[in-house]
Protein backbone atom coordinates (compact mmCIF):
# COMPACT_ATOMS: atom_id res chain seq x y z
CA UNK A 1 0.00 0.00 0.00
CA UNK A 2 1.40 3.46 -0.90
CA UNK A 3 2.36 5.76 1.94
CA UNK A 4 -0.13 8.33 3.15
CA UNK A 5 0.73 11.35 5.25
CA UNK A 6 -1.10 13.47 7.78
CA UNK A 7 0.29 16.80 8.98
CA UNK A 8 -1.08 17.83 12.38
CA UNK A 9 -0.60 21.38 13.62
CA UNK A 10 -1.79 23.01 16.78
CA UNK A 11 -4.65 25.35 15.99
CA UNK A 12 -3.83 28.99 16.63
CA UNK A 13 -6.63 31.52 16.63
CA UNK A 14 -7.19 35.19 17.26
CA UNK A 15 -10.18 37.54 17.21
CA UNK A 16 -10.84 39.45 14.02
CA UNK A 17 -12.22 42.99 13.77
CA UNK A 18 -15.77 41.71 14.39
CA UNK A 19 -14.79 39.73 17.48
CA UNK A 20 -15.01 36.34 15.76
CA UNK A 21 -12.25 33.74 16.01
CA UNK A 22 -10.09 33.19 12.94
CA UNK A 23 -7.16 30.85 12.28
CA UNK A 24 -3.75 32.50 12.34
CA UNK A 25 -1.83 31.60 9.20
CA UNK A 26 1.61 31.26 10.76
CA UNK A 27 4.84 30.43 8.97
CA UNK A 28 4.44 26.91 10.35
CA UNK A 29 0.99 26.63 8.81
CA UNK A 30 2.19 27.91 5.43
CA UNK A 31 5.21 25.60 5.51
CA UNK A 32 3.03 22.54 6.11
CA UNK A 33 0.66 23.65 3.33
CA UNK A 34 3.49 23.85 0.81
CA UNK A 35 4.88 20.45 1.81
CA UNK A 36 1.41 18.93 1.67
CA UNK A 37 1.17 20.10 -1.95
CA UNK A 38 4.57 18.57 -2.78
CA UNK A 39 3.53 15.18 -1.43
CA UNK A 40 0.21 15.16 -3.26
CA UNK A 41 2.06 16.07 -6.46
CA UNK A 42 4.24 12.99 -5.81
CA UNK A 43 1.02 10.91 -5.75
CA UNK A 44 1.36 10.45 -2.00
CA UNK A 45 -1.99 11.05 -0.34
CA UNK A 46 -1.43 13.87 2.14
CA UNK A 47 -3.72 15.98 4.34
CA UNK A 48 -3.47 18.68 7.00
CA UNK A 49 -5.48 18.78 10.21
CA UNK A 50 -5.53 21.35 13.01
CA UNK A 51 -5.73 20.16 16.60
CA UNK A 52 -6.92 22.13 19.61
CA UNK A 53 -4.61 20.11 21.87
CA UNK A 54 -3.01 16.67 22.40
CA UNK A 55 -6.37 15.04 22.98
CA UNK A 56 -7.51 15.64 19.38
CA UNK A 57 -4.74 13.59 17.79
CA UNK A 58 -6.27 10.13 18.17
CA UNK A 59 -9.51 11.24 16.49
CA UNK A 60 -7.64 12.89 13.59
CA UNK A 61 -5.45 9.85 13.00
CA UNK A 62 -8.44 7.50 13.15
CA UNK A 63 -10.26 9.71 10.66
CA UNK A 64 -7.38 9.84 8.12
CA UNK A 65 -5.66 6.48 8.74
CA UNK A 66 -2.21 7.64 7.54
CA UNK A 67 1.05 5.73 7.28
CA UNK A 68 2.96 8.73 8.61
CA UNK A 69 1.84 11.46 10.99
CA UNK A 70 3.93 14.62 10.92
CA UNK A 71 3.63 16.73 14.06
CA UNK A 72 4.77 20.24 13.22
CA UNK A 73 6.94 21.68 16.03
CA UNK A 74 7.13 20.82 19.73
CA UNK A 75 3.68 20.93 21.25
CA UNK A 76 2.74 17.28 21.93
CA UNK A 77 3.87 16.19 25.37
CA UNK A 78 6.03 13.03 25.01
CA UNK A 79 3.95 11.00 27.47
CA UNK A 80 1.00 11.31 25.08
CA UNK A 81 2.79 8.94 22.73
CA UNK A 82 2.54 6.15 25.31
CA UNK A 83 -1.15 6.15 24.43
CA UNK A 84 -0.96 7.10 20.75
CA UNK A 85 1.62 4.44 19.86
CA UNK A 86 -0.57 1.75 21.47
CA UNK A 87 -3.72 2.99 19.71
CA UNK A 88 -1.97 3.27 16.33
CA UNK A 89 0.86 0.71 16.35
CA UNK A 90 1.51 0.80 12.59
CA UNK A 91 1.79 4.59 12.33
CA UNK A 92 5.21 6.19 12.00
CA UNK A 93 5.34 9.51 13.81
CA UNK A 94 7.59 12.37 12.67
CA UNK A 95 8.22 15.29 15.01
CA UNK A 96 9.52 18.20 12.94
CA UNK A 97 11.92 20.72 14.46
CA UNK A 98 11.84 24.22 12.95
CA UNK A 99 14.57 26.03 14.90
CA UNK A 100 18.31 26.07 15.31
CA UNK A 101 19.83 25.24 18.69
CA UNK A 102 20.06 28.90 19.87
CA UNK A 103 16.31 29.30 19.40
CA UNK A 104 15.51 25.91 20.95
CA UNK A 105 17.44 27.08 24.01
CA UNK A 106 14.63 29.61 24.58
CA UNK A 107 12.06 26.79 24.77
CA UNK A 108 12.46 25.28 28.21
CA UNK A 109 11.20 21.82 27.20
CA UNK A 110 13.11 21.34 23.94
CA UNK A 111 16.05 19.22 25.08
CA UNK A 112 14.00 17.07 27.45
CA UNK A 113 11.26 16.39 24.90
CA UNK A 114 13.79 15.70 22.12
CA UNK A 115 15.41 12.97 24.20
CA UNK A 116 12.09 11.50 25.38
CA UNK A 117 10.74 11.38 21.81
CA UNK A 118 13.86 9.47 20.73
CA UNK A 119 13.01 6.61 23.10
CA UNK A 120 9.89 5.64 21.12
CA UNK A 121 10.68 3.14 18.34
CA UNK A 122 7.93 4.53 16.08
CA UNK A 123 8.99 8.18 16.39
CA UNK A 124 11.35 9.85 13.91
CA UNK A 125 12.82 13.30 14.54
CA UNK A 126 12.55 15.41 11.38
CA UNK A 127 15.04 18.29 11.36
CA UNK A 128 14.81 21.16 8.88
CA UNK A 129 18.39 22.39 9.39
CA UNK A 130 21.62 20.57 8.53
CA UNK A 131 23.39 22.11 11.52
CA UNK A 132 20.70 21.05 13.97
CA UNK A 133 20.58 17.63 12.28
CA UNK A 134 24.19 16.97 13.26
CA UNK A 135 23.65 18.25 16.80
CA UNK A 136 20.48 16.23 17.45
CA UNK A 137 22.03 13.08 16.02
CA UNK A 138 24.94 13.51 18.42
CA UNK A 139 22.62 13.90 21.43
CA UNK A 140 20.32 11.01 20.45
CA UNK A 141 23.23 8.69 19.71
CA UNK A 142 24.81 9.54 23.06
CA UNK A 143 21.56 8.88 24.91
CA UNK A 144 20.50 5.69 23.14
CA UNK A 145 23.87 4.11 22.24
CA UNK A 146 22.66 3.93 18.65
CA UNK A 147 24.85 2.82 15.78
CA UNK A 148 25.54 5.35 13.04
CA UNK A 149 22.97 3.64 10.84
CA UNK A 150 20.31 3.60 13.55
CA UNK A 151 20.73 7.25 14.48
CA UNK A 152 20.57 8.27 10.82
CA UNK A 153 17.20 6.52 10.53
CA UNK A 154 15.91 8.00 13.79
CA UNK A 155 16.97 11.60 13.06
CA UNK A 156 16.40 12.67 9.45
CA UNK A 157 16.76 15.84 7.41
CA UNK A 158 13.37 17.17 6.23
CA UNK A 159 13.84 20.81 5.18
CA UNK A 160 11.27 23.49 4.54
CA UNK A 161 9.90 24.40 1.14
CA UNK A 162 8.58 27.43 -0.70
CA UNK A 163 6.76 27.11 -4.06
CA UNK A 164 9.12 28.78 -6.50
CA UNK A 165 7.77 27.12 -9.63
CA UNK A 166 4.56 29.12 -9.94
CA UNK A 167 4.66 32.34 -7.97
CA UNK A 168 8.23 33.57 -7.71
CA UNK A 169 9.96 34.92 -10.80
CA UNK A 170 12.19 37.94 -11.17
CA UNK A 171 9.95 40.27 -13.15
CA UNK A 172 11.52 43.38 -11.77
CA UNK A 173 9.47 46.48 -12.34
CA UNK A 174 9.71 47.77 -8.79
CA UNK A 175 11.75 50.85 -8.07
CA UNK A 176 12.06 53.07 -5.05
CA UNK A 177 9.40 55.75 -5.33
CA UNK A 178 10.47 59.17 -6.51
CA UNK A 179 8.78 60.81 -3.52
CA UNK A 180 10.58 61.78 -0.34
CA UNK A 181 9.85 58.57 1.61
CA UNK A 182 11.12 54.99 1.58
CA UNK A 183 9.21 51.95 2.90
CA UNK A 184 11.40 49.45 4.74
CA UNK A 185 9.90 46.45 6.52
CA UNK A 186 11.02 43.95 9.11
CA UNK A 187 8.02 41.63 9.12
CA UNK A 188 7.44 38.50 11.17
CA UNK A 189 6.71 37.61 14.78
CA UNK A 190 8.71 39.72 17.22
CA UNK A 191 11.31 37.59 18.99
CA UNK A 192 14.71 38.39 20.53
CA UNK A 193 16.59 36.17 18.07
CA UNK A 194 14.91 37.89 15.12
CA UNK A 195 17.19 40.81 16.00
CA UNK A 196 14.67 43.50 15.14
CA UNK A 197 15.82 46.53 17.16
CA UNK A 198 19.21 47.00 15.48
CA UNK A 199 17.50 46.69 12.11
CA UNK A 200 15.19 49.56 13.04
CA UNK A 201 18.05 51.84 14.12
CA UNK A 202 20.03 50.94 11.00
CA UNK A 203 17.04 51.74 8.77
CA UNK A 204 16.84 55.19 10.36
CA UNK A 205 20.55 55.79 9.76
CA UNK A 206 20.22 54.61 6.16
CA UNK A 207 17.26 56.91 5.49
CA UNK A 208 19.34 59.82 6.80
CA UNK A 209 22.16 58.96 4.41
CA UNK A 210 19.91 58.94 1.32
CA UNK A 211 17.92 61.99 2.46
CA UNK A 212 14.52 60.32 2.59
CA UNK A 213 11.82 60.00 5.20
CA UNK A 214 11.45 56.49 6.61
CA UNK A 215 8.27 54.49 6.93
CA UNK A 216 9.34 51.45 8.96
CA UNK A 217 6.86 48.57 8.87
CA UNK A 218 6.53 45.74 11.40
CA UNK A 219 3.99 43.13 12.51
CA UNK A 220 3.16 44.30 16.01
CA UNK A 221 0.58 41.77 17.24
CA UNK A 222 2.67 38.60 17.68
CA UNK A 223 5.30 38.59 20.45
CA UNK A 224 6.97 35.23 21.05
CA UNK A 225 9.71 33.90 23.38
CA UNK A 226 9.83 37.11 25.41
CA UNK A 227 9.43 39.35 22.37
CA UNK A 228 7.40 42.04 24.15
CA UNK A 229 10.48 43.93 25.44
CA UNK A 230 11.83 43.99 21.87
CA UNK A 231 8.57 45.48 20.61
CA UNK A 232 8.50 48.03 23.43
CA UNK A 233 12.03 49.16 22.58
CA UNK A 234 11.26 49.53 18.86
CA UNK A 235 8.12 51.54 19.63
CA UNK A 236 9.96 53.70 22.17
CA UNK A 237 12.71 54.43 19.64
CA UNK A 238 10.27 56.16 17.31
CA UNK A 239 8.27 57.81 20.10
CA UNK A 240 11.32 59.28 21.83
CA UNK A 241 12.90 60.50 18.59
CA UNK A 242 9.63 62.32 17.97
CA UNK A 243 10.69 63.22 14.44
CA UNK A 244 8.30 63.39 11.50
CA UNK A 245 11.04 62.00 9.26
CA UNK A 246 10.74 58.58 10.92
CA UNK A 247 7.41 56.77 11.17
CA UNK A 248 6.76 53.35 12.68
CA UNK A 249 3.92 51.63 10.81
CA UNK A 250 2.38 48.74 12.77
CA UNK A 251 0.43 45.98 11.02
CA UNK A 252 -1.78 43.22 12.38
CA UNK A 253 -0.98 39.63 11.42
CA UNK A 254 -2.50 38.98 8.00
CA UNK A 255 -3.58 36.00 5.94
CA UNK A 256 -1.32 35.01 3.07
CA UNK A 257 -3.13 36.88 0.32
CA UNK A 258 -3.33 40.15 2.24
CA UNK A 259 0.26 39.82 3.44
CA UNK A 260 1.56 39.48 -0.12
CA UNK A 261 -0.34 42.64 -1.08
CA UNK A 262 1.34 44.43 1.83
CA UNK A 263 4.77 43.08 0.85
CA UNK A 264 4.27 44.46 -2.65
CA UNK A 265 4.15 47.99 -1.22
CA UNK A 266 7.64 47.73 0.30
CA UNK A 267 10.92 49.04 -1.13
CA UNK A 268 13.36 46.93 0.95
CA UNK A 269 12.86 44.06 3.39
CA UNK A 270 15.06 43.28 6.39
CA UNK A 271 15.43 39.73 7.79
CA UNK A 272 18.83 39.94 9.50
CA UNK A 273 18.22 37.27 12.11
CA UNK A 274 20.54 35.88 14.75
CA UNK A 275 19.05 32.40 14.35
CA UNK A 276 16.92 31.09 11.48
CA UNK A 277 16.36 27.86 9.55
CA UNK A 278 14.46 29.04 6.46
CA UNK A 279 12.56 32.38 6.54
CA UNK A 280 9.22 32.27 4.72
CA UNK A 281 8.73 36.02 5.23
CA UNK A 282 11.80 36.68 3.10
CA UNK A 283 10.44 34.34 0.42
CA UNK A 284 7.14 36.21 0.42
CA UNK A 285 8.95 39.54 -0.09
CA UNK A 286 11.04 38.13 -2.93
CA UNK A 287 7.89 36.73 -4.56
CA UNK A 288 6.75 40.36 -4.82
CA UNK A 289 10.13 41.38 -6.27
CA UNK A 290 11.12 43.24 -3.11
CA UNK A 291 14.88 43.09 -2.40
CA UNK A 292 15.72 41.55 0.98
CA UNK A 293 18.77 41.72 3.24
CA UNK A 294 19.34 38.54 5.25
CA UNK A 295 21.99 37.30 7.63
CA UNK A 296 24.21 34.33 6.80
CA UNK A 297 22.06 32.26 9.15
CA UNK A 298 19.48 31.91 6.37
CA UNK A 299 20.76 28.66 4.80
CA UNK A 300 19.88 29.46 1.20
CA UNK A 301 20.96 33.11 1.19
CA UNK A 302 24.75 33.36 1.12
CA UNK A 303 25.17 36.53 -0.91
CA UNK A 304 27.04 39.81 -0.97
CA UNK A 305 23.83 41.45 0.29
CA UNK A 306 23.79 39.57 3.60
CA UNK A 307 24.63 41.63 6.69
CA UNK A 308 26.33 40.97 10.00
CA UNK A 309 23.45 40.96 12.52
CA UNK A 310 25.53 42.64 15.24
CA UNK A 311 27.15 45.34 13.08
CA UNK A 312 24.96 48.36 12.33
CA UNK A 313 27.63 49.81 10.02
CA UNK A 314 27.47 46.68 7.89
CA UNK A 315 23.67 46.70 7.92
CA UNK A 316 23.62 50.32 6.72
CA UNK A 317 26.22 49.50 4.05
CA UNK A 318 24.11 46.57 2.80
CA UNK A 319 21.03 48.80 2.73
CA UNK A 320 22.95 51.27 0.55
CA UNK A 321 24.21 48.43 -1.68
CA UNK A 322 20.70 47.02 -2.05
CA UNK A 323 19.20 50.47 -2.65
CA UNK A 324 21.51 50.89 -5.63
CA UNK A 325 21.26 47.27 -6.86
CA UNK A 326 17.71 46.20 -6.09
CA UNK A 327 17.20 44.09 -9.19
CA UNK A 328 20.42 42.15 -8.66
CA UNK A 329 19.47 41.51 -5.02
CA UNK A 330 16.14 40.01 -6.10
CA UNK A 331 17.62 37.96 -8.96
CA UNK A 332 20.44 36.58 -6.79
CA UNK A 333 18.21 35.60 -3.88
CA UNK A 334 15.53 34.03 -6.07
CA UNK A 335 18.18 31.94 -7.83
CA UNK A 336 19.55 30.67 -4.49
CA UNK A 337 16.06 30.01 -3.13
CA UNK A 338 15.15 27.94 -6.20
CA UNK A 339 18.31 25.86 -5.83
CA UNK A 340 17.45 25.20 -2.18
CA UNK A 341 13.82 24.28 -2.84
CA UNK A 342 14.77 21.92 -5.66
CA UNK A 343 17.01 20.11 -3.16
CA UNK A 344 14.10 20.05 -0.68
CA UNK A 345 11.87 18.27 -3.19
CA UNK A 346 14.57 15.66 -3.80
CA UNK A 347 15.00 15.09 -0.05
CA UNK A 348 11.27 14.54 0.56
CA UNK A 349 10.94 12.31 -2.53
CA UNK A 350 13.88 10.21 -1.33
CA UNK A 351 12.45 9.87 2.18
CA UNK A 352 9.09 8.52 1.03
CA UNK A 353 10.49 6.24 -1.68
CA UNK A 354 13.01 4.39 0.52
Amino acid sequence: MPSSVLFILKKREELDETGKKKIIETGLYNSATYLNTILNNMNINSNIELAIDNNCIDRLVTKNRPTYVIIEALWVVPSKFDILCRLHPTVKWIIRFHSEMPFLACEGIATQWMIKYSLFPNIILGINSKRLLREVRFIVKLKNYFSEEDVNKKVVYLPNFYPTDTNIECNFDKKVDDDDSINICCFGAIRPLKNQLIQATSAIEFANKIGKKLRYHINSTRHETNGLPVYNNIKALFIELNDERYTLVEHNWKNKEDFLLLCNQMDIGLQISFSETFNIVGCDLLSQNVPVIFSNDIPWSKTKYNADPTDSIDIVDKLLLTYNNSRDNVETNIKLLKEFTNETINVWVAFFTI
